[in-house]
């Protein structure tokens, strides 16, 4: 392992973090918050300082980045980035405890938006800011990020974004993974900005349109009011609720239709997959609730809304769906595990490896019918190779494994099965909220600090995809061979 390289890229993301701290210091600036914007500064001075002098100390000709380094730097970088992140919070006091703090923040960058605040309304604006753009920054990834702004990052950074975007297959759009990371960004920036101008142009206010914007594009969901969305008119509800899903498509497909290749990109399998479950969770849910809300036009909307909010793991609320009957609930629950497509924003197990398990299962069906068979399995229009099968079914089983180990570790607290069950898999999944006591209308602020703990582990053990932690955490990676 390049133990240089890997020191000297996480040295470089502290001096990144230092630059990102300032864009909520500007708003601090602008609401005149003067507390909060010593805080930013004092934090970003002491990231950039600490970021600066790793990298003096790390300096190598070696700038090789080996597939062990990339999962080693991401985790890395990914808990740092939350330690940091995490400090304004307490120096300003808005958070006190430093363990609620890292909550809140490892939520924030993992895109997962469970809180614990009580009383988000009662915070300060920049505060607000922080913890929403914490959101799109985590949301296409962190290390992308810095890829696509620093000239000549390193030689095969590919094993970074391998490790830090979510799917079983990861690709280059471009030859160059530099140029593949600034098509994403661009992509994101301009999906970004067409939302926040669609919620002006619906009566929104410019603060409120890029916190919100902000939650979105990230799949997040951190709402700066006590009841999420659902304050606002159903015309920003219905945008919010499109650009969800559409935040939660693949975003090789937003390529492919910009180089005008609408064909190809309209025979994607895993789109299809995913609007086909998207329709019949949307139809079987207003089917479902239209006794609660009498009207039509309301139970759509609700619907459409809550099913968008949980299969893009963004976790936004229009409605308690507590209240709901419990197919709407087992619907959403269902939705939780299945997540969006592959190269999104978005959590969950991913659309493609639901399918490819599926499509595994069905092979071995027919292997036990007619032993001699040889069944090779497409998706996407191609065979898929059964090393990627074999890869698929062994992430299923580590997550499987790893999901109620976590279970198990919070089971002592005084909850209910649903609730303890709901927060680990809206926690894992990077959802935010789930069912009863960690509901749309509640937060996790009842459990313990250990709790918490496992909780932000099983945040980021979901957003990076179980591997790089693993590795990162496995004595055999930093020993010498």
């Amino acid at each position: 392992m390049n133990k240089r390289m890997v020191f000297r890229t996480i040295g470089r993301l502290l001096q990144i973090t230092a630059l990102l701290l300032l864009v909520p210091a500007v708003v601090a600036v602008v609401y005149g918050e003067t507390k909060q914007l010593l805080a930013f500064a004092v934090t970003a001075l002491g990231s950039l300082l600490l970021g600066f002098l790793i990298s003096l100390v790390t300096r190598t000709k070696n700038r090789v980045i080996y597939a062990k380094d990339g999962f080693v730097i991401t985790a890395c970088a990914w808990i740092m980035m939350a330690v940091v992140g995490a400090l304004p919070f307490v120096i300003t006091r808005e958070i006190p405890s430093y363990v609620d703090a890292i909550f809140e923040t490892v939520s924030g960058f993992t895109t997962t938006g469970a809180s614990i605040l009580s009383d988000v309304e009662s915070m300060s604006r920049s505060m607000l800011f922080w913890r929403s753009f914490t959101h799109w920054i985590g949301g296409m990834g962190v290390l992308v990020f810095v890829m696509a702004i620093i000239p000549n990052f390193t030689d095969r950074s590919i094993h970074i974004m391998r490790a830090e975007m979510p799917g079983p297959i990861i690709g280059k759009l471009v030859p160059r993974v530099k140029d593949t990371a600034k098509i994403l960004y661009l992509i994101y920036i301009f999906l970004t900005a067409l939302q926040v101008l669609l919620l002006r142009v619906g009566g929104m206010p410019l603060f409120d349109s890029l916190v919100h914007t902000f939650g979105t594009a990230g799949t997040g969901g951190f709402g700066i009011k006590a009841d999420s969305i659902a304050s606002y008119n159903p015309y920003c509800q219905w945008v919010i609720a499109i650009f969800m899903l559409i935040f939660g498509v693949n975003f090789n497909i937003y390529y492919l239709l910009l180089l005008r290749r609408i064909r190809t990109a309209l025979k994607s399998s895993e789109l299809w997959y995913y609007i086909l479950i998207v329709f019949s969770s949307i139809a079987l849910v207003t089917i479902n609730i239209m006794p609660i809300y009498k009207n039509f036009a309301v139970s759509l909307r609700a619907s459409v809304f809550q099913v968008a909010s949980i299969v893009s793991t963004t976790g936004f609320a229009t409605t308690d769906f507590n209240v709901w009957p419990g197919l709407s609930k087992a619907i959403l629950l269902l939705l939780m595990f299945s997540g969006a497509c592959a190269g999104s924003t978005a959590g969950g197990l991913k659309v493609s490896r639901i399918v490819m398990l599926f499509k595994s299962v069905g092979r071995e069906l027919r292997r036990l019918l007619h032993p001699r068979s040889v069944a090779k399995i497409q998706f996407e229009g191609k065979p898929i190779e059964d090393s990627t099968l074999n890869s698929v079914c062994m992430y299923f089983v580590i997550y499987m494994i790893c999901f109620f180990a976590m279970f198990l570790l919070i089971a002592f607290e005084p909850f209910g099965l649903e609730t303890n069950f709901s927060a680990v898999a809206a926690c894992f999944n990077n959802v935010g909220p789930g069912f009863e006591a960690v509901g749309p209308a509640s937060n996790y602020s009842a459990y313990t600090d250990f709790s918490k703990i496992i909780l932000s582990f099983a945040m980021l053990l979901g957003r990076l995809e179980i591997f790089p932690m693993i590795i990162m955490l496995s004595p055999r990676t930093w020993l010498k061979k």
